[in-house]
């Protein structure tokens, strides 16, 4: 928590208060992570989101999944919502495996985006197991920022 206010105690303990938007959303989306399916936790991608100039690139490592086993949304608020399902499509007879440390079942993944986006023209491609979403930002956030010359 970047902008925690620190106290300390009487008895010399560290208190920590935050009251940044941002901790309590991170705080909320891991907490609705874990709780949406806590049995498929190996089944949750590793995220990545990029900031770029025109753009917020989010990329999830989603291996073993079928394309059309991904369900991808996003909403006007800002969420991204990545789920979708591991399916043992082989029958086998459990009798014989020695050993397994497959994953089957579902997973969903939510992601908080705090830019403002054109999400009409979200794009999404998903190769050798990597899923890539391109959100590019809206005109007026592409004019957040201006450089100011120093004299």
């Amino acid at each position: 928590m970047r902008h925690a206010v620190t106290n300390t105690t009487s008895n010399g303990h560290e208190l920590a208060v935050s009251h940044a938007p941002a901790d309590f959303r991170n705080f909320m989306n891991y907490f609705w992570n874990f709780v949406d399916s806590p049995e498929a936790n190996d089944l949750s991608p590793k995220i990545q989101v990029t900031e770029k100039k025109d753009a917020v690139s989010v990329t999830a490592e989603i291996p073993g999944i079928d394309e059309k086993d991904i369900d991808l949304q996003v909403s006007a608020d800002g969420v991204l919502s990545i789920s979708g399902e591991k399916k043992n499509e082989s029958m086998q007879d459990e009798k014989n495996n020695y050993f397994s440390e497959i994953s089957y079942g579902m997973f969903r993944r939510t992601i908080q985006l705090p830019w403002d986006l054109d999400y009409e023209a979200t794009t999404a491609k998903y190769n050798n197991g990597v899923l890539t979403v391109l959100i590019p930002k809206s005109p007026e956030e592409k004019q957040k920022f201006k450089r100011i010359s120093v004299s």
